[in-house]
């Protein structure tokens, strides 16, 4: 393997882990805790979840250069999935094969260099920082799910991010 192949898959074990966990903390989601809130310029549980489960397959989207018709249909239809907690999972795990699916297509160098642009930006990134991009993106609303999670009293500790 090269060492763009290593570092794609060590990228890849990383998001892997992320899904894996997540999924773990939305499993233990009590139903009256949706609608949390901790204030009132955030997002519900219930929001951040379905935001969450759409990072691999909207990013993927958007790192290849989709309008953002596509990327708000996509939400949509996650949204769509309520509060059904192995519906939701399933996105955030084909949105991953997808994303994988896609990177993996890529030879070392477009991977490497080829430059794509989001609709809201004027400018690029290659396909190895969106990657990292994804990755960064999804442990950061894990974190977030995480917190509200603490903050309504679940039984959760570091160990369950690992």
């Amino acid at each position: 393997m090269s060492q763009v192949g290593e570092l794609k898959q060590m990228l890849f074990e990383e998001l892997e882990l992320i899904v894996r966990t997540s999924s773990n903390l939305i499993r233990n989601i009590s139903d009256e805790h949706w609608d949390y809130r901790p204030a009132d310029n955030m997002r519900t549980l219930l929001e951040l979840v379905h935001h969450l489960v759409s990072v691999p397959a909207t990013d993927l989207l958007i790192m290849q250069e989709k309008p953002e018709a596509d990327i708000r249909k996509l939400e949509g239809a996650i949204a769509a999935d309520g509060q059904d907690k192995e519906k939701l999972i399933t996105w955030m795990e084909s949105g991953l094969e997808n994303l994988r699916s896609y990177m993996n297509s890529l030879e070392d160098d477009a991977f490497l260099h080829k430059k794509t642009r989001p609709f809201y930006l004027e400018h690029g990134s290659a396909q190895a920082k969106w990657l990292i991009e994804v990755v960064t993106h999804a442990q950061h609303h894990r974190a977030q799910m995480f917190n509200y999670l603490k903050a309504q009293g679940y039984d959760i500790s570091m160990f369950d991010l690992y």
